[in-house]
């Protein structure tokens, strides 16, 4: 009889298997319709478009995404990955691992669920059965989530009928998609996008066996142990047959979960001006910058800084905007990784000026009528008795000139004129123009008493910018902005339109700075163009500051930690990255010189530092009896390329027929030729010519064949 009755026993449990399942599904069919209170589940393009990343993007002028940042920090989530850009691979191991038969069931496998029951009632190890629908109806509707612990049959039921409702409403592509978008994987990690490239640096798309099956088994425990995990891993590895083996797993687990995770940007070109535009809620904004000039514009920052580091520089910042709009074109505050200081803005933060501020009080003085271009002053040992001791002035050079003209003073940024000026025009003065300007946190006049002529107050390179800006509008300062406008406010009058003239036509005046710079210098551009340099004390900063007709550009190098670089000056570390993005700006765009203001006067002084007696702009009321009647095209037709008593050399490696050299006039309101020795070989504001070995005479002349200006040259073999 024991057989028989154990046969019974066994035949009743198999014929029972069909009863538990219909017990099973009797009682999950009871919990859907007696779960309480209404469930609400939106459709999956309604999901899909709630999908908030926890990163927000910033787009430039064009639409392009120059900048991720992130703004969320209650989780780490990317952007939404669509099933047929995620691992066939990873979609296998995850069915396989939290839901077999999710192929089969309609939202609820009633297998597992009463097996998990009976398992619970008479097993210490506590088991559970939601299947991917129901943790992902738990993730869509957070109050369909465990309270305390595991759920109630209450909380379960209402689990069980969101379930449902989602596979009445959705396909089964789009509930593995919006799973495997929402889950959690790791820590913060949520969505398949941030846990694949945050772990495995990686696309969903591009992850393997191995990366899989760590995915897979991380969704039923984010947080366990390692040993935890790879127990889990090697499980599953087993079920599926992919033959990796435990050790593999093992290591490649601490390899992933015992180090902290990376999630590196896509595009990184525009940090702090992102910081500036994005939040929480502002996720995507389109901005002013030029992905393009952005990133030029960052490549020689970082590659100018990696010549300089010998000499001492870490960081660097450059500043782009356009003149009419104020629109910020470019935005780079530090080097990036080469910073000493990632996160600090070298744009915003204050720096010592050094001589950039010596345009504004000429201006000033012009304005006043206590200078002119024209004026002598002289250059020549200075003592000034101050309360803190006697003050003396030094040249960058250590040398006196004597006596030189303001243009000069200006150009070549002699201290000692300067200085000078201040004297004339007042400090007090002075720093009620530069609060007019826009320079914030200015002490008064008496505080910085006559070294205020040298730039010895703190101010940024944002201000500075915008500044320069002010004199290429014609001495109307207006704000700067990183967002799009329609409308432009009116900016307000600071200087005179006659003297943002002059002190332009000073500061692309390339023979006035050849005394200290030289005819040939990185502010020496082929199309018109103004610019000045800066050096701080102890050459703790150097600047270079300039515009074009429709762009200005802001350059500092230093240290944001204030250490002094090593003979880095204003011409070799700032003005080189001026130059580069004067010619990128103006690569196929010209720049013309201003017009000339109706208040403005040509004419010839007396005497001068070289005894010539040279033409010069004067305001009206200012200059000498000898005037000439200002003709726009008399002022504006010179030669700008070459310079008097240039030498040219030939390169021996490039065939001398394509060799070439461009002769550069302003741009003439009627025709005029070039002549080289007697000889016309062009017409036009811009003329190529082959050279020759010698000494040449270059002639610009109009059509009755007056000479309108003159150079000689040379070129050698």
């Amino acid at each position: 009889m024991g057989p028989l009755r154990s046969n019974r026993r066994r035949l009743f449990f198999i014929g029972g298997g069909g009863l538990i399942f219909l017990a099973a599904a009797a009682v999950v069919t009871g919990l859907i319709y007696l779960a309480p209170g209404p469930v609400r589940i939106p459709s999956f393009p309604e999901v899909k478009e709630a999908y908030r990343a926890s990163d927000a993007i910033l787009r430039d002028r064009n639409g392009v995404v120059i900048h991720e940042m992130r703004v969320d920090l209650k989780g780490r989530s990317l952007d939404w990955v669509p099933l047929v850009d995620v691992s066939p691979v990873l979609v296998t191991a995850v069915v396989r691992s939290e839901d077999r038969r999710f192929f089969a069931h309609q939202g609820v496998d009633t297998l597992a669920f009463f097996s998990a029951v009976l398992g619970n009632a008479f097993f210490r190890e506590k088991r559970g059965a939601s299947t991917i629908t129901m943790q992902l109806a738990s993730v869509i509707d957070r109050k369909l989530a465990a309270r305390s612990g595991r759920r109630s049959w209450r909380e379960k039921a209402r689990q069980i009928r969101a379930a449902a409702a989602i596979e009445g409403r959705w396909s089964k592509r789009e509930i593995l998609e919006a799973y495997l978008n929402l889950v959690g994987f790791r820590g913060e990690l949520r969505g398949i996008a941030a846990a694949s490239r945050g772990l495995f640096g990686k696309e969903p798309s591009g992850l393997d066996c191995l990366e899989s099956l760590i995915l897979a088994v991380l969704i039923r425990s984010p947080n366990a142990p390692v040993e935890k995990v790879t127990e889990r891993a090697a499980a599953l590895d087993g079920t599926l047959k992919t033959g990796i083996g435990k050790a593999d797993l093992a290591a490649r687990l601490r390899e992933t979960l015992l180090k902290p995770y990376a999630l590196k940007a896509h595009v990184a070109l525009a940090p702090h001006a992102a910081f500036y535009l994005l939040n929480e809620n502002r996720k995507e904004a389109r901005c002013t910058l030029d992905g393009d000039l952005q990133a030029f514009a960052a490549g020689l920052l970082r590659a100018q800084l990696g010549a300089l580091k010998r000499e001492n520089v870490t960081d660097g910042a450059i500043l782009v905007v356009e003149n009419r709009t104020g629109e910020i074109r470019a935005y780079v505050g530090n080097g990036g990784a080469q910073s000493s200081a990632f996160w600090v803005d070298g744009i915003r933060a204050k720096r010592q000026a050094g001589s950039t501020l010596k345009p504004f009080l000429y201006a000033l003085a012009f304005d006043a009528h206590t200078l002119t271009a024209a004026s002598l002053i002289d250059d020549s040992s200075l003592e000034i008795p101050t309360e803190r001791g006697i003050y003396k002035p030094e040249n960058y050079d250590h040398s006196f000139k004597g006596p030189v003209a303001a243009r000069t003073a200006l150009a070549s940024s002699l201290n000692v004129p300067a200085v000078r000026a201040l004297m004339l025009t007042g400090a007090e003065e002075f720093v009620t123009k530069l609060r007019d300007l826009g320079f914030s946190g200015l002490r008064d006049g008496e505080y910085y008493s006559f070294s205020l002529a040298l730039g010895t107050l703190d101010v940024s390179l944002y201000e500075l910018t915008n500044a320069y800006r002010t004199l290429a509008n014609g001495g109307i300062r207006g704000d700067l902005t990183l967002l799009p406008r329609k409308a432009h406010g009116k900016g307000g009058r600071v200087f005179s339109r006659e003297s943002a003239f002059i002190v332009s036509d000073i500061l692309s005046d390339r023979e006035a700075r050849s005394l200290t710079f030289g005819y040939e210098n990185p502010l020496a551009t082929r199309f018109w163009a103004a610019a000045k340099t800066g050096t701080s004390k102890d050459m703790r900063d150097n600047w270079c500051l300039g515009y074009s007709r429709d762009y200005t550009v802001g350059v500092w190098i230093g240290n944001f930690s204030g250490s002094s670089m090593w003979n880095v000056s204003g011409v070799s570390g700032a003005a080189p990255l001026w130059h580069e993005i004067m010619n990128y700006l103006h690569r196929s765009t010209p720049s013309r010189p201003p017009e000339v203001p109706g208040g403005v006067a040509v004419a010839a002084p007396t005497g001068g530092r070289d005894g010539t007696g040279r033409e010069e702009w004067f305001i009206k009321g200012t200059e000498p009896q000898q005037v000439r009647t200002a003709t726009p095209s008399r002022a504006r037709t010179k030669i700008l390329y070459p310079p008097g008593n240039l030498v040219i050399a030939l390169d021996p490696d490039i065939p001398l027929p394509r060799q070439k050299v461009f002769f550069e006039a302003t741009a003439p309101a009627r025709k005029v030729a070039w002549m080289v020795d007697n000889e016309v070989i062009g017409r036009g504001d811009l003329c190529p010519w082959s050279p020759t070995a010698g000494t040449h005479t270059l002639k610009l002349v109009d059509e009755a064949m007056t000479v309108l200006d003159e150079v000689s040259f040379t070129v050698r073999d």
